[in-house]
């Protein structure tokens, strides 16, 4: 007998004792096969038995909706600390039929990336927060970083080697690298620089065979696909090449909110007048909620320039706003990120590295998405007034992105995020709630989906367009173990990617024929059809 084979009894023995193994012969020997790759691999992975499983699982959980008892749990949580144990888990799960669901910042707003609608599916998390190192270089104007960093992280080490460069993605810190720029990443430059995944220049994917291919080595039409393609589709992505942005070293923000009584009803129907039209170094972006009874129209803007330079900008485009010398503030790019999610203007720039901040804190929510092309008449506007007023609902409304500039110069078909010319600006519609229990979820789902049916007329369609960053399995979804065919896909596919859809089935059919990669929003292989 040879030594493996002598050795086989002792690896049994030492899994049941460290992690408690009491499941199927399938379970004890996915871990096995780990150990086989790597011997040092154990201290990497979390099964349920273990006492910081919970805690680890809960700490990137940012929609306590998906954190109940009720929620399914993943067999194991696998932390690398290297792209080999990536390759290891891939190669394992595929011999014991394991689904992985892949972790980067846990913002996925379905909880898709630690969880699934079906209780009977065994997945494993593969959470990236161990991999994360970011480097910038200045002279190049590029960085290297790995999926495991959030933007703040990022930010963060940007704004140390040099203030006039930036990259153009989300304003929220702790989202996570990977999940963002794979749906599209979207964030104040979007005008002047357009998304997060428009700057990708090179990545680095372990395929469904546990090869670590570069752009090169990819080809081309992979590369296209991973840029905005939707994460855990055809590969985990496990750093990305960024392109990074000129900016000057101050910029200028405001926040002006109106209330009904202050005409913030006509406001808001002037500012989609303007917004898209304006110079592409200003983005002025609005939001239309109802906070604890009290309902507001809210306007916030960066601008790449002084307060001078801004306050002439809107007395000359937007005069209506009103703005005042007294509503600017003036600060570098990356401050200004801690500006728009809510810290004192006196945060010091480490507060970017903080991993542990949610940006709706302890409440449940949900959100959709939709797209403008035509100015909603001011009877519209009306009416999301009305039912912000409906009995029951805490908190909640419509967050607008403003379009044009950049957006409107490059074609639908340059990545899989196709939301171009023709937008006025984007729509999230979204309900937040403290309360516990299903009846309670039911009463604003059901608010949030009145809402959403309410905008059909003023918002896209043909498709009716959607975010595949702001994932909603409302408008379609595969199997509850990501099963699916390209004809059901095609229900939220649309939505998403418009007549990139087909292209991105393509792509996968070619790199994962077998569907390995899948969760119930994942784009499936034509082999799949049923």
């Amino acid at each position: 007998m040879d030594t493996a084979h002598r050795s086989f009894p002792i690896l049994v023995a030492l899994f049941v004792l460290l992690f408690g193994v009491t499941s199927s012969q399938p379970y004890e020997e996915f871990l096995q096969c780990l150990e086989f790759h790597d011997s040092n691999i154990t201290s990497i992975v979390y099964t349920r038995a273990n006492s910081s499983f919970s805690s680890l699982l809960e700490s990137s959980i940012r929609n306590p909706r998906f954190d109940t008892s009720a929620t399914p749990k993943p067999l194991l949580i696998f932390t690398p600390r290297q792209i080999s144990h990536i390759q290891s888990a891939i190669r394992c799960s595929r011999a014991h039929r394991i689904q992985i669901r892949v972790r980067s910042g846990g913002h996925d707003y379905e909880g898709l990336s630690y969880s699934t609608i079906s209780p009977s599916l065994t997945f494993l998390v593969l959470d990236l927060r161990n991999l994360r190192a970011i480097q910038v270089d200045v002279p190049s104007k590029t960085a290297w970083a790995q999926a495991g960093a959030t933007l703040g992280e990022l930010y963060y080490a940007i704004a140390a080697e040099s203030r006039t460069l930036a990259f153009p993605a989300g304003m929220w810190p702790t989202v996570g690298l990977g999940g963002h720029i794979s749906g599209g990443g979207y964030g104040s430059l979007l005008r002047k620089h357009g998304i997060a995944a428009d700057n990708v220049v090179d990545a680095q994917v372990v395929d469904v065979e546990g090869r670590i291919l570069d752009r090169a080595s990819m080809g081309e039409d992979l590369f296209w696909a991973i840029r905005g393609g939707g994460g855990n589709t055809f590969g985990i992505v496990v750093a990305w090449k960024l392109s990074l942005v000129s900016v000057p070293p101050t910029v200028t923000l405001f926040t002006v909110s109106r209330t009904a009584q202050h005409k913030g009803i006509e406001l808001f129907h002037r500012w989609q007048h303007v917004v898209d039209k304006l110079p592409d170094d200003l983005i002025v972006m609005a939001s239309l909620s109802r906070d604890n009874g009290t309902i507001l129209a809210s306007f916030n803007s960066l601008y790449l320039g002084s307060i001078e330079g801004l306050i002439l900008m809107m007395e000359a485009k937007f005069p209506d706003l009103g703005l005042r010398r007294e509503n600017c503030v003036e600060m570098s790019w990356a401050k200004s990120i801690l500006y728009f999610a809510g810290f004192p203007l006196n945060s010091p720039l480490e507060s970017l590295l903080d991993r542990t901040i949610s940006a709706t804190g302890s409440a449940k929510f949900k959100g959709k998405s939709d797209y403008v092309k035509e100015p909603i008449p001011i009877s519209g506007f009306e009416g999301i007034w009305e039912k912000l007023k409906e009995v029951g609902v805490q908190t909640g409304g419509l967050i607008l992105a403003s379009y044009g500039g950049k957006m409107s110069e490059i074609p639908e078909s340059s990545i899989p995020f196709p939301h171009r010319a023709g937008n006025i600006y984007q729509v999230e519609e979204v309900a937040f709630w403290v309360e516990d229990g299903v009846e309670a979820a039911d009463g604003y789902l059901n608010w949030l989906r009145g809402l959403y049916e309410y905008m059909t007329p003023y918002v896209s369609k043909n498709p009716r367009e959607a975010y595949a960053n702001y994932r909603d399995l409302d408008i379609g979804r595969n199997g509850g173990g990501g099963e699916g065919d390209y004809r059901r896909a095609r229900s939220w596919g649309s939505s998403y990617y418009k007549n990139n859809f087909d292209r991105l089935v393509r792509v996968k059919t070619a790199v994962d024929p077998a569907n390995f990669f899948r969760n119930e929003q994942s784009i499936p292989p034509l082999s799949s059809w049923r």
